[in-house]
Order: C-alpha cells, then structure tokens, then sequence
C-alpha cells in the first residue's frame, strides 16, 4: 500500500510530540513493507542535525503563505520569489523563530488554510495535489492533524482515494483564540470533517473532546494510541544518589515550566530532599528564551543554580541518554495532553511518571502502573507528591518494571501501526 502522510514542519526547535508520532508510524509503515511518506508543509521537518532528511519539497512554504495572507503586495509575487522564500535557509530562519507556534496573528491563516480551495491558499492546495498525482499516487492520504483538514476535500475529489486524519492537541491551538474566533474555527473544522473518511484519536480522552467538539460520528471515529520503537531506548535502573528528577518538553508556560521550577524550589527547601537534582530538556522558541531565563533566574535566587542541568540534545536517536540520568520525569502540562510521547519514552527506559491528573495522562498511567498522578495541578501538590515518591525507593523500582514491561507489550511501534493499517485497508476495499 502507498501511503503520504501530510506533516506540518517545525524545524526542529524544540520536543515535538507529534512529530515524533508521524515520524515513527512513517518508519514502521515502510519496516512493514509499505511504501509510505511523509511530506511536509510550512516548515522543514526538522533543522540540519534532525532525524528526517527533506528529500521532497515543502508545500505551503511558512514564509510565503504568511505574506500572501497578509500583505496583498504579495498576492501575486513572481516565482523566482516564491522560489527565494521557500529555500532551506529562510524557511530554517523562519523555524527558529516563534511566529509559526503562536495561535495570536493566525487565526485568519488557520481560517483560510481550513477552507481549502475557498481559501487564500488554493494555488499551492493544487500544486500539492499535482504532485500526489504524479510523483506519490497514493492509495490513502493520511492527515496530521484536523487543522488541516482544508486539504481533504480536494484531495478526495481528485485523487479519488480516502483521507484519513489524525485527532492530537489540535484544541490547544484553537482554545488559544479569543471567543469570537474559536467559536468559528471549531464551527469549520466540524463542517470540514464531512470530508474525511476516518479519524483517529490518540486517546479515550481525546476522542471525547474532539468527537462533542467537532460532531464527529462514532462510526468514523477510532482510538489508536501512540507507539514508540523500543529497541532504541536503553533501560537503566533510577538513579537513588542523588536522586533526579526529569523534564523534556518545550519549556513554555503552558506546559508547566513555571509550576515545575516552583515546585522543586518547595522541595529542595525540604531538608531531606536537599540533594535531589534537576535535568531539563525538550528546547525552546524564541519567545520562549526570556520566561525560560526568569524560571532559571529563580532557582539561582533560591542558591539552587548548581542543582541544575540543561541537557540541549534532544534527537531521538540520542535522547536514552537523558532518560538513564533520572528517578522520575514529570511533565506538568497546565490543563493536560491528548497523550504525551515523553511518557512512553521515559517508561520505556525504565523511569517513572509523576503527572497531573488531567488529559489522557491518568488513562496511560492507569494502563501501564508505571508512574502516579496528583491533584490538583499545583507547585504544592506536585512537591508533595514528588515527597512521598522519593521516599519510597522500592515503588520506583515496581513502577520502573511495570512501565518497561506495558510499554514493550502495548505501545511496541508496530503493533500500533498494524492497527492504523487496519484503518487504511478496510477503507480502501
């Protein structure tokens, strides 16, 4: 089977789940025997030291889209211009920049990108349909997320091949609008699932959100976790002296940067705790650089500047070294995620959980025993908790086995993607 997987770029900046979730069902697809592909749109999938080589062009170039959409100087640039935007070197600049992951200035960008053809965008929706035509044939196109689901009508009517859409953190962009904005967004984005012929979930969790927000019928929607390839992460037993305590994501306020710093302040001030050390890791944008540097700044107030680490490589290939540093991770993402890829990783490597009680991370935490959950999502409670983990060394080793062991056994790479290819074959017969 031929398979395109439609991936926005990020250029590598920073720890991007999704990402790593489009990249590993690619992967295990073509381990599987299929031809599959992913092509980006916006961005390079990643900068010059990334997993991915760009070997095939990037439609819907960032830079160009975003001056067509606002400069009408620009409606009608000329191609070499075109050509000048979309090179590896400004659309690498555009990535390292913060523009393209903040939801304030693109909400008519998101609008129009959502109504395909009636959009500003149709010229380069018909250059990425003409080369699924020649160069890709597909038999299934499958979407990364639903706010691209502006492709999928055009992509059904002239490739004549079913469209499937991944459901992940698509509300985290949207819910960012102001009201008036949200209400229409979700409103498109529930028309336009009409044109997709499945939709999959990562989660029982989000399958609910997305299935009341987006009117998605049940017979339409399906629920496939995330999967990581397990033979790339190395086990190793949780550091006890001193103990570590871990974090990788993109260090911003939503994902609970900020709550984390406080929360290991409150515990260092713990005497019996004033060991424990902190390794960060997961990068950030350029918007991100100056809240990144108050957190840090905080900690040095506290004299506890020498207790922590930033640990910049995070390349997947690599990133077992991070996780064999730690006794727990915890990423404290403010109002949860659909899923968290990190979880899986650090479970893979032998290392706990310690999240809040909130998205999908107590349905994977319930499924695999391998970590624990507070509440509620507070710099307090999550110092407690880490308390009373750091006290009980023989939990952590239970729930380093009983992570290791869910995740080989339930979230192995290819056994989700069989799944997904479950999907793919019963709607191509």
């Amino acid at each position: 089977m031929k398979i395109v997987n439609i991936v926005p770029g990020f250029g590598g900046t920073f720890y991007c789940g999704n990402c790593l979730r489009d990249s590993g069902y690619t992967k295990s697809l073509i381990k599987l025997g299929h031809d599959a592909m992913m092509l980006p749109i916006y961005l390079p999938l990643t900068l010059e030291h990334g997993v991915e080589k760009d070997e095939n062009p990037i439609f819907y170039g960032a830079v160009n889209i975003y001056l067509k959409q606002n400069f009408r100087i620009f409606k009608n640039m000329p191609a070499w211009m075109e050509r000048m935007f979309n090179s590896s070197g400004i659309l690498s600049y555009a990535a390292k920049k913060a523009g393209s992951t903040r939801t304030e200035g693109l909400e008519e960008m998101t609008i129009s990108m959502l109504m395909g053809s009636e959009g500003n965008q149709n010229r380069e929706l018909q250059e990425l349909i003409d080369f699924l035509k020649v160069h890709a044939k597909p038999d299934v196109v499958h979407l990364s997320n639903a706010l691209l689901l502006g492709l999928a009508n055009q992509i059904r009517e002239q490739l004549k091949v079913p469209v499937v859409c991944s459901l992940q953190d698509e509300d985290v962009w949207v819910d960012a609008m102001n009201d008036f904005y949200r209400e229409k967004v979700w409103k498109l984005m529930a028309d336009k699932a009409a044109d997709v012929d499945a939709f999959i979930a990562v989660s029982d969790y989000y399958a609910r959100e997305m299935k009341e927000k987006m009117n998605i019928p049940d017979h339409k929607l399906k629920v496939i976790a995330i999967g990581v390839d397990s033979s790339i992460y190395r086990y190793a037993p949780p550091k006890e002296d001193p103990p570590v305590i871990g974090y990788i994501s993109r260090m911003y306020p939503e994902h609970g940067f900020g709550l984390l710093i406080d929360a290991f302040i409150l515990l260092k001030q713990k005497p019996e705790f004033r060991h424990v050390q902190l390794k960060l890791s997961g990068g950030y944008t350029a918007d991100d650089k100056k809240f990144v540097k108050k957190q840090l700044n905080k900690l040095k107030k506290a004299g506890m500047g020498h207790d922590v680490e930033i640990i910049e490589d995070h390349l997947p290939e690599n990133r077992y070294h991070f996780f064999n540093q730690l006794t727990i991770l915890t990423v404290p993402v403010l109002k949860g995620e659909a899923f968290g890829t990190y979880q899986l990783e650090s479970m893979a490597c032998g290392i706990p959980l310690v999240q809040p009680a909130l998205g999908a991370f107590p349905e994977i935490i319930e499924t695999t025993g391998g970590g624990v959950t507070y509440t509620p999502n507070s710099p307090e409670a999550l110092a407690q908790k880490w308390m009373e983990v750091l006290s009980n060394p023989m939990k952590i080793r239970e729930m380093s086995e009983q992570g290791k062991k869910a995740v080989a056994e339930k979230y192995g790479i290819d056994h989700i993607s069989s799944q997904i290819l479950d999907v793919y074959q019963n709607l191509v017969k």
